[in-house]
Order: C-alpha cells, then sequence, then structure tokens
C-alpha cells in the first residue's frame, strides 16, 4: 500500500491552490508601498478634502453630515480599485511574460485558479478598506447601523471586481488597453454612482438614469448599511449585486476553463 506521501498532489488536492494563493499575497505584499499605501494615502487626501474642510459645512442627508455620507462611498472606492487592480494586473503580468502557460500544466483546476486569484485580491481590496475606515475616524463617526450587512457588500463588491479584473486580463492586449477598464469604465462608474452625492437629489430623468450604473447598487448598499439610509432597499441592492457577481464568475469561470488567450 502506497503511504501519503508517495501519492503526490493527488493525496492534498488543495496544495496547489494554497500555494498560488500564498503566492498571489505575497506578490501584492513585496510591493506594499504601492499595492496598499498609495491607495490609502489617495483615500485620505479626499478625506481631508470632503471630511475637514467639507464635513461639517455642507449636508446632503438630512440627519448626516456630508462627511459621514461620503465616507462609505470612498471606503468601498478603495475596495474596488484595489480588488480590480490586483487580479488584473497580476493575470496580465503572468500572460505578457508568458509564465502562466507553466501555471496552466500545473494540477491546478479552473475553479481553484480563479478562486486562489479572487481570494487575494479580495484580501487587498478589504484590507484597503479597513485601513479607509481607521483613517476616516478622524474626521467623522459612523453609525453601523448594519455591520454585518455593510461587511457582506464590501466583501461582494470586492468578489465581483476581482472576476471583472480576471477579465480585463485575458481581453488585454497591452498595458494602454488595461488601463482603459480602469480609467474608462470603472472610475467614471464609481463618481457617477453616487459616492459624493445621493442619487435622490438629481433630476428625474438623471436619476432614473443613474439607476443603470451597476455601481449604483453597490454604494448606495454599502452605504444604507453602514447609516441606516438609502435609495433603495438592502435586499435589492444586494440581489441586483448578487446577480452581477455571479454573471461575472461564469464569465470569467467560462474564459479559464476554455484557457482563452491563455495558451497563447
Amino acid at each position: 500500500m502506497a503511504s501519503p506521501a508517495d501519492e503526490g498532489p493527488s493525496f492534498r488536492p488543495w496544495l496547489p491552490f494554497l500555494t498560488l494563493l500564498e503566492k498571489e499575497v505575497r506578490r501584492f505584499l513585496r510591493v506594499a508601498s504601492q499595492t496598499l499605501l498609495t491607495p490609502i494615502i489617495t483615500a485620505a487626501l479626499y478625506l481631508f478634502v470632503f471630511g475637514a474642510t467639507l464635513g461639517q459645512r455642507i449636508s446632503v442627508l438630512e440627519g448626516f453630515s456630508y462627511a459621514q455620507f461620503v465616507i462609505p462611498g470612498l471606503i468601498l472606492m478603495g475596495v474596488i480599485n484595489n480588488s480590480f487592480a490586483n487580479t488584473s494586473s497580476s493575470l496580465f503580468m503572468s500572460r505578457y511574460l508568458g509564465n502562466i502557460v507553466d501555471l496552466l500544466v500545473t494540477p491546478v483546476s479552473p475553479a481553484q485558479l480563479i478562486l486562489a486569484y479572487t481570494l487575494a485580491a479580495m484580501i487587498r481590496g478589504l484590507a484597503v478598506g479597513c485601513a479607509v475606515w481607521l483613517i476616516s475616524t478622524l474626521f467623522s463617526s459612523l453609525p453601523w447601523a448594519n455591520p454585518l450587512a455593510a461587511l457582506a457588500m464590501a466583501a461582494l463588491a470586492s468578489f465581483l471586481f476581482a472576476q471583472f479584473g480576471i477579465i480585463a486580463a485575458i481581453y488585454a492586449n497591452t498595458f494602454d488597453s488595461l488601463s482603459m477598464f480602469s480609467n474608462f469604465i470603472i472610475l467614471p462608474l464609481i463618481y457617477l454612482g453616487g459616492v459624493f452625492y445621493p442619487i435622490s437629489i438629481l433630476p428625474p430623468f438623471w436619476a432614473q438614469l443613474s439607476h443603470l450604473n451597476p455601481l449604483f447598487y453597490l454604494i448606495d448598499g454599502f452605504r444604507h448599511a453602514i447609516l441606516g439610509v438609502g435609495d433603495l432597499s438592502l435586499l435589492t441592492a444586494f440581489g441586483i449585486a448578487a446577480t452581477m457577481a455571479l454573471g461575472l464568475f461564469g464569465w470569467a469561470a467560462l474564459l479559464v476553463a476554455k484557457g482563452y488567450r491563455l495558451r497563447s
């Protein structure tokens, strides 16, 4: 009878997954000044502008200061941007350098590959989000009406944009085309999704148009969980966000399973 040591990778089917996950976490920790410190400093500047200078002087939501209104959006913005950046940059670099082929011949299933990249991205995204929240306590306190729902929405947003990052890395041909996803898709959707203003104060036409923005549901749901008020119910926000996340996961899984643009 063969001993466990003789059975090789089949005896520990999750070892390749854990190794890849560790590699991805070590990758962004190795350049923490870029992957963690830079987005935290950027968020701190936003907090200074909207918290220290405008936060106590204007209000767009009854019962809350502007700082309290904008902080949830800034937290989620950090989560989204860094979750997307982690998977997109890592997978694209693997394609660009050609070492993705080495990964594809290892005993890592498509599901394990996606999960490893996704979890590493979520660790980075949620770490930045927590850091932004800690810094925000210097400017204003949040009521945290439903902390579990807020954590769930942040995790869901991180998962969703980790999948989008995988898709972007597969379709991108150059570094410029990869940056277009963040500069011309994610950034406008974030700014037009209600980070700095409530959708309810817009004219009816623009308010209805904003409902076509997928980021609106993530931002409003996260803010609703923290402040206790929002333009939508939490159930609606979670339902639409979960549907988008599952759709992108299915898309990413299909591309990886087929090896689309990964083996060439």
